[in-house]
């Protein structure tokens, strides 16, 4: 017998079955619904095909470039030269080109990419293009925001091209078969229309094709999301450019154009440089060149007015050394005005905490010397403060020793300033003297120097601008793209998609999680007990298991009548399973024990109370025990529907009608049934009379078992009342039914002794999931107690 021994302490009821059980019970509702995944298996695997089959094949195309990123092209160099700022070449830059609107809008433009061409097929349209074309439609009268379509038929036979179905711009024309030649032009109400026999007129037989013209700018935006560029590698420069397209050769010819546009328009860009850099070039040119005729034509007129020789010769040493005066002279001032810096700063600042600052241009060495003395002193009175306070001895000295030296250094820098200037004004009496020399009449020889000085600088910008021109000139004549072709456009002929094996992969998957999935979740999201491992925890002994099983109705009388399904000789998996109960139930009772009151009950309507009292009575019958099934449920009389529901029976006899209750006894394949009768009003008053008392004592003393069919508890008090003469309380658990939350409340009633001997039986157990290995198709008895309690 399966139980579970007390062990004396109370134990939490769990309300949701154990990770084990949930495993055990999901793995057995795979086998039981094996033929749902088979079902969903094919359905998955059916639509796969089909996906593969809808999807038009789309090839990937590889095309490599070479970026050049040194800048040092001739236009570069010379840009640079003019100081004009060049970046050199991003490559991240070139690739957001290659896929920029005005590149993929002139692809479109060059291939007339706007015009699809499909042939209808059995799962999807096919795309012609190139070689499979027989024609080609222009539109010759459309603008770039137009969209139109149309069928083209095109008849081998007699050559003519046969429009019909026009829209335009979404909206159908009423114009209809349309026919030309191939090579003539047609109007129509979308403008003028040319057929163009191309690369595959005439080749096979006749073609009904559909031919869609698209916008300028979505057919761009369509190739802009097709094309993929980036790095090969992040220390090159090689670009892949990939584009996805459903026609090889289309996806060839898009990617060799865009290489083409982008090299043109990075040319034309280029040459925009290179013609704007001529212009300046020019126009400077004729500036300096007329600037210098001027300088030339007044140094002639001045010197041929004034009769003036050439005077650098005359007076060359007299010019180096006044240039070598004043180079003296401006040598001395910076060292004055470095000085003068450092006295005002020792002058006006009583700030003793900061160092001297030293420049470089002093270069008195005993200045140095206590300027270094002064600020090794300084770091070392700081460093006393900084661990003790202005009151150290060894700071107030330091203090005077540096208010002693400060004023040294002030008085040597007043001595070394003033020295300075008197051989600053030495170096100014030596150039005067020296520039007087160079002519008698100064203002000429200066106005002379400063025109020959502008005319060699006129004349060496001149002819840096001359000879800039002539390499800019060259760079212009020299075309090269800024880009080398490293692979052209090629590839796989086989199409990335659709990818079958991962289709049909995911198909299968799909195929096989769904319905697990789904089992899954009714396992989860139940709390109704399902298996017998949700009373694992209990400590309540447990009865047996009833597997779920067949169910006959017989009609007769407008009454539903249910046969007793345990029979002598019956080996099948409800007779086996009653008679492992009735072994339980001897063992609890015990074997030598006689004259036993079993009451069934339980908490929902509809456990199948009935069936376990009439089964379990039979099987106890067949030892030979002489069983008695008393059918107490006074509101729903079901155990006397197997008898026919007679109208005389327990309630007549409680209520006095009746002086014997044998005579109301029936006798139905060896168990004695004694039915409800008449259903009484006042049932719970008839289980309180003393006939009721004594009825039992005659009844436990007369049979060996008593199996009493009672209505389910905590509805009415029926259960309570019968409960008294019961020597063992079956509590019937109905899988489906008995919500998870009532397992520990029913706990609890063995543990306070509410029944008597109380013990869980399990009813319509799952036999494809349990111990029984076959189905019987049983759903269990319609048991409703929804008016319970109504006539009470």
């Amino acid at each position: 017998m399966e139980r579970e021994i007390p062990t004396g302490q109370t134990r939490k009821v769990q309300a949701v079955a154990s990770p084990a059980a949930l495993l055990k019970s999901l793995f057995g509702q795979i086998l039981k619904n094996w033929y749902w995944f088979v079902l969903s298996l094919i359905l998955a695997l059916g639509v796969a095909w089909f996906l593969v089959k809808r999807t038009p094949p789309v090839y990937l195309r590889t095309a490599s470039i070479m970026v050049k990123t040194n800048g040092s092209d001739g236009m570069d160099k010379t840009m640079r030269e003019l100081g004009i700022d060049q970046t050199s070449t991003n490559i991240t830059n070139e690739i957001l080109l290659m896929k920029s609107s005005v590149v993929a809008e002139e692809v479109v433009r060059r291939l007339n990419l706007t015009v699809s061409y499909l042939q209808e097929e059995t799962f999807y349209d096919r795309t012609l293009y190139g070689m499979q074309l027989p024609v080609t439609i222009e539109f010759l009268d459309l603008d770039d925001n137009s969209r139109a379509s149309m069928t083209v038929d095109v008849i081998k036979k007699d050559s003519i091209v046969i429009f019909s179905q026009m829209t335009l711009d979404g909206q159908p024309l009423s114009q209809d078969y349309l026919h030309l030649s191939p090579g003539d032009t047609i109007d129509t109400q979308m403008g003028r229309i040319t057929a163009q026999a191309a690369s595959g007129f005439g080749k096979g037989g006749d073609a009904h094709i559909k031919v869609v013209r698209a916008s300028v700018s979505s057919s761009s935006d369509k190739v802009r999301g097709r094309t993929s560029a980036s790095l090969r590698d992040k220390s090159s420069s090689i670009i892949d450019i990939r584009y996805r397209d459903l026609s090889l050769e289309r996806a060839d010819d898009i990617l060799n154009t865009l290489i083409t546009v982008y090299n043109e328009q990075w040319m034309r860009n280029r040459n925009k440089q290179i013609v704007s850099t001529n212009e300046f070039i020019r126009d400077r040119l004729a500036v300096i060149e007329e600037e210098l005729g001027n300088v030339d034509d007044d140094i002639s007129s001045y010197k041929s007015e004034n009769l003036i020789p050439d005077v650098s010769a005359a007076g060359s040493m007299a010019v180096s050394e006044a240039n070598e005066a004043a180079k003296q002279s401006t040598e001395l001032a910076m060292k004055i005005g470095q000085l003068r810096t450092t006295y005002e700063y020792l002058s006006s600042t009583r700030d003793d905490s900061q160092q001297i600052p030293v420049y470089s241009n002093i270069e008195n060495g005993a200045i140095l010397q206590r300027i270094s003395e002064y600020n090794q002193m300084i770091l070392r009175r700081n460093n006393h403060l900084a661990y003790s306070s202005a009151q150290n001895p060894l700071v107030v000295d330091l203090n005077k020793q540096l208010a002693s030296l400060r004023a040294s250094i002030v008085n040597a820098l007043s001595n070394e300033i003033s020295v300075l200037q008197m051989q600053q004004n030495a170096l100014r009496a030596t150039r005067n003297e020296a520039v007087s020399r160079v002519a008698k009449n100064p203002r000429q020889a200066n106005y002379l120097l400063s025109v020959e000085r502008q005319q060699k600088v006129k004349e060496s910008l001149y002819l840096f601008l001359l000879q800039k021109r002539e390499e800019n000139e060259l760079s212009q004549a020299f075309t090269a793209y800024n880009t080398q072709l490293v692979e052209p456009a090629h590839g796989s002929w086989t199409p990335i998609e659709p990818v079958s094996e991962r289709i049909y992969l995911m198909a299968i998957l799909i195929g096989l999680l769904l319905p697990a999935l789904i089992i899954l979740l009714k396992e989860v999201l139940t709390t109704t007990v399902q298996h017998r491992d949700d009373f694992k925890l209990m400590q309540t002994p447990f009865a047996g298991v009833i597997p779920q099983v067949g169910k006959k109705r017989l009609k007769k009388d407008n009454e539903t009548q249910r046969e007793i399904m345990v029979k002598e000789g019956s080996r099948d998996t409800v007779n086996e399973a009653f008679r492992v109960v009735r072994s339980n139930l001897e063992f609890l009772l015990g074997y030598a024990s006689a004259h036993k009151a079993v009451m069934v009950t339980s908490i929902n309507p509809g456990s199948g109370k009935t069936f376990i009292t009439s089964n379990l009575a039979a099987a106890v019958s067949l030892k030979g025990k002489k069983v008695l099934a008393m059918d107490l449920d006074l509101r729903k009389a079901s155990l006397s529907a197997l008898v026919g529901k007679p109208k005389h029976g327990i309630s007549g006899y409680l209520g006095g009608r009746y002086d014997d209750y044998h005579e109301l006894i029936v006798n139905l394949e060896g168990v004695d049934i004694l039915p409800c009768g008449a259903l009484p009003p006042n049932p719970s008053e008839l289980l309180y009379t003393p006939r009721f008392t004594a009825l039992m004592e005659a009844v436990k003393a007369e049979y060996d078992f008593v199996f009493l069919d009672c209505p389910p508890v905590e509805i009415v008090a029926d259960p309570a009342i019968v409960g008294r003469f019961a020597d063992l309380t079956i509590f019937v658990a109905r899988r489906g039914m008995l919500d998870k939350a009532f397992l520990p409340e029913i706990d609890q009633w063995y543990l306070d002794k509410k029944y008597s001997n109380m013990v869980l039986l399990f009813n319509g157990a799952d036999a494809d999931s349990g111990r029984y290995g076959y189905r019987y198709g049983y759903h269990g008895y319609g048991y409703g107690y929804g008016s319970y309690g109504a006539k009470a």
